[in-house]
């Protein structure tokens, strides 16, 4: 017996999906048969085979639109991947209020208000739906120079559980905690190959994941091979990160 992950005829959001991490989700969730829309804040080159919407997640008035628009287009709304997010480098004694409040409405917020409205939709649909969280290993272990990012995704971990339950049983709802990922901004961020190469070697696995190794992780949860799957958390990490004392000489 063979097992497929076919999303074929599913309509699905990715928010964020169109660059990082959320193309390689995207990419696998269009070659597992879906008809994919990715939003930003920005004007994106859509990935291959899929539409791309502008959109403010954390604007409630243009979720909504956006939600209303993709109904309107294909009938459906099937999946929901909240991939958006992020923060950059900033360590909690200087950093300012709205600062703050900008992480936590892009990285907690903001994946509430889509998933208002997609559940609105999938309540309303024989089928239901199926909800993804992006998630991060910042979720599971201190998360300095990114604080707030780190507290915001535990919140999204814990909405996501609360959710599984609120919405059962016509819409499923998990979450991806995501590990160190290759992007095209790895090597800027981390400082070079040489630093990528170090950091690397911590890694149980011994490599950053490809983006499309989370975009497997994300189908599979969509998917209706993980049908008796809802409130998990799902580690992306290749085995986490060691404790620190187990390298010391």
């Amino acid at each position: 017996m063979s097992l497929t992950v076919d999303l074929s005829g599913r309509v699905a959001l990715v928010t964020g999906g169109a660059r990082g991490i959320g193309r390689g989700i995207t990419e696998v969730l269009v070659e597992a048969g879906a008809l994919v829309v990715t939003c930003a804040r920005s004007e994106a080159e859509p990935v291959a085979e899929t539409t791309h919407e502008q959109c403010d997640v954390r604007d409630p008035d243009a979720v909504a639109a956006l939600v209303d628009r993709v109904v309107a287009r294909h009938g459906r709304l099937d999946v929901l991947v909240n991939n958006a997010g992020g923060a950059p480098y900033a360590l909690a004694a200087d950093a300012s209020p709205r600062f703050h409040d900008k992480v936590l409405g892009l990285n907690l917020h903001a994946p509430l208000l889509v998933a208002q409205a997609a559940n609105a939709v999938m309540q309303r649909q024989g089928s239901g739906g199926s909800i993804v969280n992006i998630s991060s290993v910042s979720a599971l272990r201190p998360s300095p120079g990114t604080a707030a990012y780190g507290a915001a995704k535990a919140g999204v971990d814990s909405l996501t559980r609360s959710l599984a339950v609120e919405w059962a049983p016509k819409v499923r709802i998990n979450s991806v905690d995501v590990g160190l990922c290759r992007t095209e901004q790895t090597d800027d961020h981390y400082g070079g190959d040489a630093r990528v190469a170090a950091i690397e070697r911590t890694i149980p696995l011994g490599r950053m994941a490809a983006p499309a190794e989370v975009g497997r992780v994300v189908a599979f949860l969509a998917s209706d091979l993980a049908s008796y799957v809802s409130g998990a958390q799902v580690a992306c990490h290749g085995g986490g990160e060691p404790p620190v004392f187990l390298h010391v000489e």
